[in-house]
């Protein structure tokens, strides 16, 4: 088996969210200090989800164009990741 190890640089927002019921059924994601970040889903969990993929879609969008990204930066991580790659060989 080979290890593959590599390092990234990870960055983190908050996402402040609210969440909406709809009449029809289902869910609606708004974020409060980014009126460009919505979504919406059948539950809770898929909304949200959509919301975090809009939202790390805007923010690669913003960067691109050297935008200011409207939400609260945490601290910047160095993130290692480690793991064995499994190799299938014929016998």
């Amino acid at each position: 088996m080979s290890m593959l190890k590599q390092t990234t640089k990870v960055l983190e927002y908050e996402l402040p969210i609210k969440i909406t019921p709809q009449k029809e059924g289902g869910f609606v994601v708004t974020c409060p200090v980014w009126s460009t970040c919505y979504a919406q889903g059948e539950t809770v969990e898929e909304a949200v989800l959509e919301a975090t993929a809009v939202a790390q879609s805007l923010i690669e969008i913003y960067k691109e164009e050297g935008l200011k990204i409207p939400l609260k930066k945490q601290e910047e991580k160095r993130m290692e990741m480690s793991f064995n790659v499994p190799v299938i060989v014929a016998a």
